[in-house]
Order: structure tokens, then C-alpha cells, then sequence
């Protein structure tokens, strides 16, 4: 099936791709110029450098194809010129471009086709990042054929609209653009792959003995996605309730499922045998994690591991042992749902909306204030204490102490509640937020501004007066005064009520008696 190179050949062609921009993808068209004058093979268009390796990868990999490539000046342009052009994708689209200058394809059966994919020296197309979500934006590019990596083909074929075909090697894609049907097909059923979230995961909250407050702060934190805190010993089980709680997360839906396997596809974390992933993030970052890791950039802005937690959980273990200009990174997606990079080559905002789970110990060895195992001074528990930020702890909503666990629930017979019951009852708290907040900008009760706290948690005379008592005892700041009442009304919503009452603000407020003046005052 495959000539050697034509004496007579198209002077120009066109081929349509996309670049990643953030977590958007931007329409890219490849422009090859074959004509004659000294033989050479340059590329033009704000490239990175592993754009320019391109020509060598493609060379080799057209001749290795058995296509021979004449002894003529060939022009590779990649348009528009202001949108810096990143990573190996673009190596398919310039090898058919230079397939259909040098005639080795019609021109008319580029039309409407987007071809993306890196080629391996023998001619091999290998998989990259961000094809879901370039599939997505295929139709709006105005193409209705998408030719992807093998590799990528099932994460292609979740979207709905467009043709979706994989290929193989670039010899392949030379049969399938001269009429023969050679590239993949995967029929996706996306309902059916949703259906496997249903599965109960290996871990269950029945499996946390004793830990009754810890327990109830988790529900509360999770029905109205709000921020925690916990605070205990070591082998309190901190460590194994954060792991648990997305298991008493929600279901994802179809949009949110499709919203978080887009950003694991950019960051090039999709497995290649999962199309979409249906199960909320749960992400968990050493503490030696650097600050762009944390919060997501680079040279060519990548996700960082607060986009990865999107619609999920970022969980930090050992707060006090992370690095504090890595900590107050977390303010500005704490407080906006999202991480705004810029650089030379433009502004790009990544979403971050998460729910942050922290736990730490009370003091270095971790056993303050029980003074008979406690070796700290304590100015040694105030400077450990003084490693997380006010500005940081007013952004955690809710803040509980993790006791030891006594013997007598370590070995109590009877398990705990599972996740699945806890579920349930998370599930219909966050239907009534989506009700109440429907045509407003807001999801959760964690997501209320200062104006939407004064209309969706109003007070009464005896709740105002216990809020004005512990603004001036607790020394809370007007972020922290919001907090409780989004954590009261949240609690409210568990018990089916309507209002705010004086139950519900004294559990809010005890969720932040871990404050760190209040911390202060008790050294």
C-alpha cells in the first residue's frame, strides 16, 4: 500500500489539532510547505522544545514506515503563533501534514478529521496527555472525526457526538485517510461504567472503633463539604479515618465524573484501561511536596495536587511538618474553589474545588497535654502550634480533638456504623443544599459568602446572643464567625431543621474550641 515519494505533490495542506492551555485545549492548525530550493526540514509557531524534536521523531518514523520523503524544503507551521505549543502530541498531525503535501493523501479526507498522537521512531503512535479533553472540543473545533493513540482511545470514546478512532501506527492512519477501514472503534456504555461506583470500597467507617466525636465531625464536615481538622495523639486513627471519608462521600454525577477524569487526563494520570473515573479523588501529598507541586505550574502550567483533589479530598497528613510557604498556598483555593498561574505565555486558572482533611499532633512528640507521657516545655508546644497560620485555621471550618482510643472500645464486640448508612444520610443533606441553592452560584453550605450567611443562616434572639458571647471569648475573627454559623446550619440540615437553634450553634462552636488562641489561653 505504501509508494515511494511522488514527483508531483500538493505545495501546501492542513491539518487540525489541539494544544493543552491549563486544563483547556486550544484548536491548533499544522501548515506543511513542500517546495523546492535547498532540502530541509524546519518548524516555525512558539514551540517548546520537545515540539522541536518533532521533526526528527517524524523523519525517522516516515521512513521507517517505508515513505520516502524527496530531497525538498519542507515548512511546518504550527498556527496560531501566540499560543506557546507543549508536549509530544503534536507528532501524528505534522506526519500527516507532510503526508498530504508530498500527495501521499487527498486533501479532501483531512477535512473535518482532528488527529493527535506521539510517534515512536517505528512508526508507532504512542499515547499522551489531554485527549478527553481535546475530544470534548473536537466538535467545537468543527471537526465530527477524532484520530487518537490506541492507548487513548477508550478515554476518547466517553465523549458523546464525535467519531472516535484509534490508531495503531502511523502506517495505519496513511490506509485509513486513502479509504480503508483499519483504526479502532470502541463502543463506550458510560452508564455501565458509573454503575461499577456502586461497589462498596474495601474500607468502612464500621471498621473506626470507639472515636464517637470524631466520628460525628466527619459526617457534619462531609454533608456540608466543609474543612477539617484533627488533632491527637499518635495511633488516635486520624490517619485511618481521613482515608475512610470518601467513603461516606456521595456518588459522583455524570458531569462531575467527566470534570475530574479531564484533569487527571492533562496531568497524564488516567489509566489507560479506565475511560472515566467515577470515584471522587482522594488525594494525599507527602509533606516534603513542593509548593508548585501542591498548587500546580511549572514552565507549561500543569494541575497540581489541589486541581487532582478537584470534587474529591485533599488530605494532609502532618500539617505542621509541611513547609509554610507550601501551607498558605492552599489560601487562595481554600477561599475560591480554584488556582490562578500566570506567566509569560499567559494566565491559566485550574479548578481546586476540595475538601481539605488535615490532622497533626498537639505537640512534637505528639502527646501534649497528658503531662505524664508529655516530655515538651511549653514554649516548645506554642512554637510547634505557631507552625500553621491563623489566616490558614480560619479557613478549616470545623477543628476536633482525636482521643486514645481506650481498651474497652479497641476490643468492643459490636461494629461501628458503616459508611454506606452514613452515606445515605450525607447524600440527602447535600440534595437539600443543591435545592436550596439552586440558581445561586453555590453547591454547599461551605461555599456561602458573608451576604448569602445573612440570608440562608439567620439567628434568633437567644442564638445572637450565644454568638456575641463566644465572638468575644473564642477573639474569632468575622471568617470564623461565618464558619460556625455554615457549620451550624449544616448540623440543622442533618436534624431536618429549618432554623438555626441553640443545639446546633453549641456543636459549631465546639468544632472551634481548637482555635489557636484558644490553644493560647490553655498554655
Amino acid at each position: 500500500m505504501l509508494r515511494d515519494g511522488k514527483e508531483k505533490c500538493s505545495v501546501f495542506s492542513k491539518v487540525i489539532t489541539a494544544a493543552i492551555c491549563g486544563i483547556e485545549s486550544r484548536k491548533i492548525s499544522v501548515e506543511a510547505d513542500v517546495s523546492d530550493g535547498m532540502p530541509g526540514f524546519s518548524m516555525v509557531g512558539f514551540l517548546a522544545s520537545e515540539v522541536k524534536e518533532a521533526q526528527d521523531r517524524v523523519r525517522t518514523a516516515l521512513k521507517n514506515s517505508g515513505i520516502s520523503i524527496p530531497a525538498k524544503r519542507i515548512t511546518i507551521n504550527l498556527a496560531p503563533g501566540d499560543v506557546r505549543k507543549s508536549g509530544s502530541g503534536f507528532d501524528l498531525p505534522i506526519a500527516v501534514a507532510v503526508l498530504a503535501a508530498l500527495g501521499y493523501v487527498p486533501g479532501e479526507a483531512l477535512a473535518g478529521v482532528l488527529f493527535v498522537g506521539e510517534l515512536s521512531l517505528s512508526g508507532r503512535v504512542n499515547r499522551v496527555r489531554g485527549v478527553l479533553e481535546m475530544v470534548d472540543s473536537a466538535a467545537g473545533f468543527g471537526c465530527h472525526t477524532c484520530v487518537v493513540p490506541e492507548g487513548n482511545l477508550r478515554e476518547g470514546s466517553v465523549i458523546q457526538g464525535v467519531r472516535v478512532l484509534g490508531a495503531g501506527s502511523l502506517e495505519q492512519v496513511l490506509c485509513f485517510l486513502n479509504g480503508e477501514d483499519v483504526l479502532r472503534k470502541l463502543p463506550i456504555n458510560i452508564e455501565e461504567i458509573r454503575s461499577g461506583q456502586t461497589k462498596e470500597p474495601d474500607m468502612d467507617f464500621a471498621e473506626i472503633q470507639g472515636q464517637t466525636v470524631l466520628r460525628r465531625a466527619c459526617e457534619v464536615a462531609v454533608a456540608g463539604m466543609h474543612n477539617l481538622l484533627m488533632v491527637g495523639p499518635p495511633g488516635a486513627g486520624k490517619t485511618m479515618t481521613a482515608r475512610r471519608i470518601p467513603t461516606i462521600l456521595p456518588q459522583t454525577s455524570q458531569e462531575e465524573a467527566l470534570e475530574i477524569s479531564k484533569i487527571h487526563s492533562i496531568a497524564g494520570l488516567l489509566p489507560e484501561e479506565v475511560g472515566l473515573m467515577t470515584r471522587r479523588p482522594f488525594r494525599a501529598p507527602h509533606h516534603t511536596v513542593t509548593p508548585i507541586a501542591l498548587a500546580g505550574g511549572g514552565r507549561t502550567p500543569r494541575p497540581g495536587e489541589v486541581s487532582l483533589a478537584h470534587r474529591g479530598v485533599l488530605y494532609l497528613d502532618e500539617l505542621t511538618e509541611f513547609q509554610n510557604s507550601t501551607l498558605e498556598i492552599l489560601r487562595q483555593p481554600l477561599e475560591e474553589g480554584r488556582v490562578s498561574i500566570s506567566r509569560n505565555t499567559g494566565s491559566y486558572l485550574f479548578p481546586a474545588d476540595f475538601m481539605l482533611v488535615a490532622s497533626m499532633n498537639p505537640c512534637k512528640c505528639g502527646y501534649y497535654p497528658d503531662r505524664r507521657r508529655c516530655t515538651c516545655s511549653l514554649r516548645e508546644v506554642k512554637q510547634y502550634l505557631d507552625h500553621v497560620s491563623q489566616p490558614l485555621l480560619d479557613r478549616i471550618d470545623i477543628c476536633v480533638e482525636a482521643r486514645p482510643v481506650r481498651y474497652s472500645e479497641l476490643t468492643f464486640p459490636k461494629r461501628g456504623e458503616s459508611s454506606a448508612s452514613i452515606r445515605k444520610r450525607v447524600t440527602r443533606v447535600q440534595n437539600i443544599q443543591l435545592e436550596r441553592y439552586r440558581g445561586t452560584r453555590f453547591r454547599f453550605n461551605s461555599d456561602l459568602t458573608l451576604s448569602a450567611v445573612k440570608e440562608y443562616c439567620p439567628l434568633g434572639r437567644k442564638e445572637q446572643k450565644l454568638m456575641e458571647e463566644t465572638f468575644a471569648k473564642l477573639e474569632l475573627t468575622a471568617r470564623a464567625y461565618c464558619k460556625i454559623l455554615k457549620v451550624a446550619r449544616t448540623i440543622a440540615d442533618l436534624e431536618g431543621c429549618g432554623q438555626i437553634g441553640l443545639s446546633h450553634l453549641g456543636e459549631a462552636i465546639c468544632y472551634r474550641s481548637l482555635d489557636k488562641k484558644f490553644w493560647a489561653k490553655q498554655l
